[in-house]
């Protein structure tokens, strides 16, 4: 399994998507007191230019981003300056997330965002009373996590996690995991950009790759993986000079682009071997849009079942959605257990329909935790 990091092109496509939703429903509830319909998930990172260099560097040709999608751009005569609250809350993600990207050269944003359909901004609005679908989508979440998958997660989270500023400024943002399980042994595969103005020769790249290898390495005997191989930017040819060397901590300067949904999950991975939806839950209005709200639901559905009903010992939940249904009455809500072998999953199937029944009671809450961004889709 996969997770890509922070500065990694279709994680910045995903956070910018989801930063303008979220910025949207503020604006909306300040404004009127509720959220207007919108879908902004649509983004798209072209890559730019740059000459990478021991010391330093530089970015030749800026990276472009366009933010594109549906929203209500006002009520009446009153107007929301919707390019602007986009523009402002991706440069204000970006100069907060990459340290060494400077915003005002390196970056421009496109903002593309038109008003939405008659007829979905008349179904967003048909009920006061009771949200209403407003696409057709299925949605999967499974627990508990594996070791590796564990492991892959808190690797990423680890690197990016630090004082970027003071500890080890030379690691870029844009860090790729990649884990593979053989028995009892892991590979791990890491891809990290180095910053060039932080490394001022060969050697010292090369010592802050090793760092970088033995805190993978003992971040992976912490989680209980002893025979860990490891290894960090291989593409690097040592003997012909080239290095993954970057001047702004991410390859969108020059080696990638990026797009919402070809990321991370919303358990923060990509798990091929997992039910798993391809629904890009980023920049999904958090009110009406199932395609982000069942996605995290059916996350959380699981993970309860596994810690709050005895004897599960795992749980895949799959669930269905018709637009123009209630959003708490899903068309399909399907839970599949794994038991102890003595016990039969009819005696448990009460607390399992009530952890479910329980999630879909609380979805006003869980458009706060969208909106105050206490819950994470990528």
């Amino acid at each position: 399994m996969e997770r890509k990091g922070l500065g990694h092109p279709d994680t910045i496509c995903d956070a910018l998507a989801e930063t303008l939703s979220r910025n949207l429903c503020r604006e909306y509830r300040q404004r009127f007191g509720r959220i207007l319909h919108h879908n902004v998930d649509k983004a798209l990172l072209c890559g730019g230019r740059s000459s990478p260099a021991f010391g330093g560097g530089s970015v030749v040709a800026p990276i472009d981003i366009y933010l594109a999608g549906r929203a209500t751009s006002g009520i009446a005569n009153e107007a929301i300056p919707i390019e602007e609250i986009a523009i402002e809350g991706s440069r204000s993600w970006l100069r907060s997330n990459l340290h060494a990207l400077d915003v005002g050269r390196h970056v421009r944003i496109h903002p593309l965002i038109r008003s939405g359909s008659q007829d979905l901004r008349d179904l967003f609005s048909r009920d006061d009373r009771t949200a209403l679908a407003n696409d057709t989508s299925f949605a999967t979440g499974y627990a508990p996590a594996s070791a590796l998958e564990s492991l892959v997660l808190a690797v990423e989270r680890h690197l990016n996690g630090r004082d970027r500023w003071h500890d080890h400024p030379a690691w870029g943002e844009d860090v790729k995991v990649m884990g593979v399980r053989h028995d009892q042994s892991v590979r791990l595969t890491v891809a990290c950009a180095m910053i060039g103005l932080h490394v001022a020769h060969a050697d010292d790249y090369l010592a802050e790759k090793s760092a970088l290898g033995e805190t993978v390495r003992e971040l992976a005997r912490r989680h209980g993986f002893h025979e860990c191989d490891i290894g960090v930017n291989t593409a690097d040819d040592e003997r012909s000079g080239m290095f993954y060397l970057t001047v702004t901590g991410t390859s969108a300067e020059a080696g990638d682009d990026g797009q919402v949904g070809r990321g991370n999950r919303v358990n923060g991975l990509i798990t091929p071997c997992r039910p798993m939806s391809l629904e890009a839950a980023a920049g999904k209005n958090p009110a009406t849009h199932v395609g982000k709200i069942y996605n995290v639901l059916a996350q959380r559905i699981a993970e309860d079942i596994v810690n709050s009903v005895p004897g599960v010992e795992a749980t895949n939940c799959v669930m269905v959605s018709r637009i123009g249904d209630p959003v708490n009455r899903p068309s399909v809500l399907h839970v599949k257990v794994a038991t102890h072998k003595e016990l039969a999953v009819a005696e448990i199937s009460q607390q399992v329909a009530s952890v479910a029944e329980d999630h879909l009671n609380r979805l006003p809450s869980l458009i706060d935790e969208f909106v105050d961004r206490t819950v994470t889709v990528f």
